[in-house]
């Protein structure tokens, strides 16, 4: 007894022993033994370098702590006196709505103890109800991103909120010029309209929208809105450079919209055909029937021959474009009109326009465009953007204010911006971060993140949604919306605000009907406040497409700027969840590259990681490392916006990447996102970090495809199975096994991934990781085959044409290559070779049909992830969420705040992967049990599922009769359903359906 009581020690006297010092140091070379003295130190006790013990398990969480409340309260309440809506242990869900530049999702935000942990789709939102976007899922992050001002700056330095309210509106009353607000695309009818108040009270103000990513010429050419595109109702779809299931307006309603027309039954076996022409090749471009590869020099020339076309002025195509597939396009838009839709991301306003009436010729008014919804996510002005610079630089603004802005960074006048800067006497930013603008700016009043904050939001006409904080400020930031309200000298709260704004549209009781607002997070009612700018289109289609027509193609290298699906515009680019995430078609993280096709590499001698050197008309020079991408249109590179940054304020992102704006030019008073370039090899290589770095399937039945046409004529020809000879003859491989076969009494949980409506977007990867505390291990890792995630994507593309058993030829992609997507994890398996080889069994199969994990008994042998015919195991190389080396990681107190406490933070030298979400099965389970029933189909959903914006993902209890998955099965055996690899017979409880394409 003595001796238990001898070793029985408390936290603070065990971190001062010798045997924690030494453990510790091994974890953290930081963490200095007693005995061993910094080299910088002439002391011969431990210093700074060696951390706090309770700091190190992360317990220095005062300030998120505080902020942790289930809504912002005035006073810290103890525990002792429990507020009514928190149990511990117990999740919290609160509706609210994720809006960052063009990207709008209606989500649920999961809170545990005052944490937000997780973001859902909500389902009552008829525009996102599946499923959410990349950018909104990796987006819980960011409210805990350490590198967000903690207080004002006034002149680069700390300040008081009293000081930057008494500075502003002294020197605001006294200003001479115009006053300008610029600002991203406010999709906000409240503040919309508290701008103009504000505005009012100065004699000359103006609110200068612009998006990064602009949208002007669409606008232009549509009376100042973007059209109601309806994807669902149209059987031929032909995009030219618009992609729209990645980047361009709108692509979580966009992707709902698509797939709709996409799933396919015996007994519907129609879907649409799409058409994609365009230059690099988007995640738009790979889901397409038909893609052909053009220039950008080419779009209007395209858009010019199809409106030529259908308008019965003859058309034909442009040189160096594929004349079959255009005049398939032709001929499908023309038997289609009135279910036909034509997009293009041009932002040339000569093109929007010619595409404008083309879907007039077709008839889309009212079908394939919703005329009485438009779509407000996107308002930017690129002519009034373009005025405002001038103006600045003639020295006629008096002040002027950022919200959602950094034009020093993303416009392609960022020098003039900068030099105009200097000119304006009150310069105002209100960035969550100190960003290139606001390095300009003599003041900055840092923005709360969305969830601290109220909003509103009307991203459609008739379409409303609230936003609501889930959390207090963790750090001295204030809203802007709450700064302008002071700064006019208001007393009233923005919260205040909104409710008095949404009286316009109650009905009954407000404060009922602000209640279940607030609850539901959409109002639906067709009810409208959000008031847009109209405008007039000076161009007439003919005219566009005269001057179309007398254009050349380029005969340069064109270099096109694109949007990467998970970092956007570069306004989230410090969130190491989407770095690591990994672009769909290039498979690439951590920053960007020159893409570029094959023979283009090969003229020029360059292989992947060659450094090239890309110097545009004006002079300016970028580098950064080729990447051969098969589909790239021949005579073009593209480079992805949002890199190249130096700021301190972004570490996990410095020094990644090239900025691309610079290719950017003005043309005709709006951005164009293509340049004639010259691009020469350097001497340097830089390593790109490829999450998949095989292309092809080597003739293997890994993933399958085919037909529309071999579909409709036969359901059960369309998919291949594997047979073993017998002497019985032909029988499944799964008829002959030396296993036993487990038998399932209660529940035999399992999945069904749709191929057809897997896009390849990425959010259930994001998801995943979310989830289940995956860590982030960073460039270096990646390049060593080291990263965590436990679901990924597989992307394949079509082989080159080749003989029979040429297996040189089977492994390089195509030039133009068909793509195809197939979301992998653990799959899972009856027969599962990794429990077998496991010597300590801490790999097991459940009575449930999961293979589980026991991470306390493993020790990391990895036999288990040698004899996985998936690789879907990973092994866990660091104790990630504990070693500064991944500084960008949830190392910090602030950043811990986002694990999910049902899921185990898994430690060094163990193996983990997928496990169908079982901390979700459980809960789903117990809940169920405390009302004596059996869990209903639809209670459980694993995370991937749930955050599928196409409904590709199917999970449920294979031995419910009644559950959806059991109804697919039954439905698609024999026809599209196949289990990979089923050759060998492990019985994987992971079912994929064949992905079908309609082939002109």
């Amino acid at each position: 007894m003595q001796d238990r009581i001898k070793y029985w020690k408390g936290i603070e006297e065990l971190e001062n022993t010798p045997e924690f010092a030494k453990h510790a140091h091994n974890e953290f070379p930081e963490f200095l033994p007693l005995n061993e003295t910094p080299a910088d130190s002439k002391s011969s006790q431990v210093s700074a370098p060696r951390r706090d013990f309770l700091k190190l398990l992360g317990f220095g969480l005062a300030a998120a702590t505080l902020a942790s409340c289930e809504a912002p309260v005035r006073k810290a309440i103890p525990y002792l006196n429990k507020p009514v809506d928190v149990e511990p242990g117990v999740a919290n869900w609160y509706a609210s709505t994720y809006f960052s530049h063009g990207d709008y999702n209606s989500v649920l935000i999961k809170t545990r103890e005052g944490r937000p942990i997780k973001i859902e789709p909500n389902p009552m939102s008829s525009i996102t109800p599946l499923g959410t976007s990349p950018r909104a899922q990796g987006s819980v992050l960011n409210v805990y991103d350490n590198n967000r001002l903690r207080h004002p700056l006034i002149k680069g330095k700390e300040a008081k909120w009293e000081q930057v309210d008494r500075d502003i509106t002294s020197r605001l009353s006294g200003i001479n010029g115009k006053v300008v607000l610029v600002s991203s695309t406010v999709a906000s009818p409240s503040t919309k309209q508290l701008i103009d108040e504000f505005g009012s009270r100065f004699g000359s103000f103006e609110h200068v929208t612009y998006d990064a990513n602009s949208a002007s010429a669409l606008l232009a050419a549509n009376g100042g809105t973007i059209p109601g595109y309806d994807f669902s109702k149209a059987n031929i779809i032909v995009s030219v450079g618009a992609d729209f299931l990645g980047s361009w307006i709108a692509p979580t309603p966009f992707a709902k919209q698509y797939i709709q027309n996409r799933k396919i039954t015996k007994e519907s076996a129609v879907m649409s055909r799409h058409y994609q022409f365009e230059t690099i090749l988007s995640l738009t471009g790979a889901n397409a029937d038909v893609r052909v590869p053009i220039k950008p020099s080419q779009e209007a020339a395209l858009v010019a021959a199809l409106y030529n076309s259908i308008s019965g002025q003859g058309g034909s195509a442009p040189a160096n474009v594929d004349s079959k597939a255009f005049a398939a396009a032709v001929r499908d838009l023309n038997a289609n009109k009135g279910k036909a839709l034509v997009v293009s991301g041009s932002n040339d306003p000569g093109v929007q326009t010619m595409v404008t009436a083309l879907n007039e010729a077709l008839g889309a008014g009212g079908t394939t465009i919703d005329t009485a919804a438009p779509y407000f996510v996107k308002q930017g002005n690129d002519a009034q953007m373009l005025r405002f610079i001038e103006d600045m630089n003639a020295g006629t603004i008096g002040a002027v204010f950022f919200y959602n802005a950094n034009p020093a960074y993303d416009h392609p006048l960022a020098d003039r911006v900068a030099s105009g800067l200097t000119k304006v006497g009150l310069k105002v930013s209100f960035a969550e971060r100190v960003d290139e603008t606001a390095l300009l700016a003599d003041v900055v009043a840092p923005d709360s993140n969305y969830l601290e904050s109220w909003n509103d939001y009307e991203p459609k006409r008739g379409f409303l949604s609230l936003a609501q904080p889930v959390i207090s400020p963790i750090f001295k930031t204030r809203q802007m919306q709450d700064s302008l309200l002071t700064w006019s000298g208001s007393t009233t709260t923005y919260y205040d605000y909104i409710r008095n704004n949404w009286r316009k549209v109650a009905s009954g009781d407000f404060n009922t009907f602000w209640d279940k607002a607030v609850h539901d997070g959409v109002l639906e009612t067709g009810a409208t406040m959000l008031r847009v700018n109209t405008t007039a289109n000076t161009i007439t289609a003919a005219a566009a497409a005269s001057a179309a027509g007398s254009r050349a193609a380029g005969n340069g290298i064109e270099a096109v700027v694109y949007e990467k699906v998970q970092i956007g515009p570069g306004y989230e680019v410090n969130n190491p969840y989407l770095q690591e995430a990994g672009d769909p078609i290039t498979k690439s993280t951590w920053g960007n590259y020159v893409t570029m096709p094959r023979l283009m590499a090969e003229e020029m001698k360059v292989v992947q990681g060659d450094v090239l050197r890309i110097t545009t008309a004006n002079g300016k020079t970028i580098e950064a490392p080729a990447l051969v991408q098969p589909g790239q249109a021949p005579g073009t590179v593209g480079l992805a916006m949002g890199y190249g940054r130096d700021l301190e304020s972004m570490p996990v992102v410095r020094g990644l990447g090239a900025n691309a704006f610079p290719i950017t030019t003005v043309a005709n008073n709006a951005v164009s996102y293509s340049s004639v370039v010259k691009i020469e090899k350097t001497d340097a290589t830089s390593p790109i970090a490829q999450m998949q770095t095989h292309h092809t399937i080597m003739d293997r039945l890994v993933v399958q495809e085919n037909t529309l046409a071999n579909y409709q004529a036969d359901p059960k020809k369309v998919t291949t199975y594997i047979r073993l000879t017998t002497h019985d003859g032909p029988v499944k491989p799964a008829t002959v096994s030396l296993w036993d076969d487990y038998e399932y009494k209660n529940h035999h949980w399992g999945m069904v991934i749709d191929l057809n409506s897997c896009i390849g977007c990425g959010a259930c990867t994001l998801s995943c990781n979310i989830e289940n505390n995956i860590p982030v291990v960073g460039k270096a890792e990646v390049i060593n085959r080291r990263e965590m995630h436990w679901m990924r994507i597989d992307r394949y593309y079509s082989a080159k044409e080749h003989e029979e058993k040429d297996y040189a030829e089977m492994e390089h992609p195509a030039d133009n290559p068909s793509v195809i997507f197939q979301p992998m994890m653990c799959q899972h398996c009856n027969h599962a070779p990794c429990e077998t080889v496991c010597p300590v069994a801490a790999t097991m199969h459940s009575s449930e049909g999961i293979n589980q994990m026991a991470y306390n008994r493993c020790v990391g042998t990895r036999y288990c992830a040698n004899n996985c015919p998936y690789k879907v195991r990973r092994f866990n190389w660091f104790a990630y969420a504990n070693n500064d080396k991944f500084d960008y990681n949830m190392n910090n107190d602030l950043g811990k705040m986002v694990l999910n406490p049902d899921v185990v933070v898994r430690s060094r030298g163990v193996m983990e992967k997928c496990s169908f979400c079982v901390q979700r099965v459980q809960l789903g389970k117990l809940e169920a049990k405390r009302e004596n029933r059996r869990p209903k189909d639809g209670e459980i959903v694993s995370a991937c599922a749930q955050s599928c914006p196409t409904d590709a993902i199917i999970f449920g209890d294979m031995l419910d009769p009644e559950s959806r998955i059991s109804q697919v099965l039954a439905k698609e055996e024999g026809e599209r359903a196949f289990q990979v690899l089923e050759e060998i017979n492990v019985q994987p409880n992971v079912t994929y359906l064949t992905k079908i394409r309609n082939l002109a």
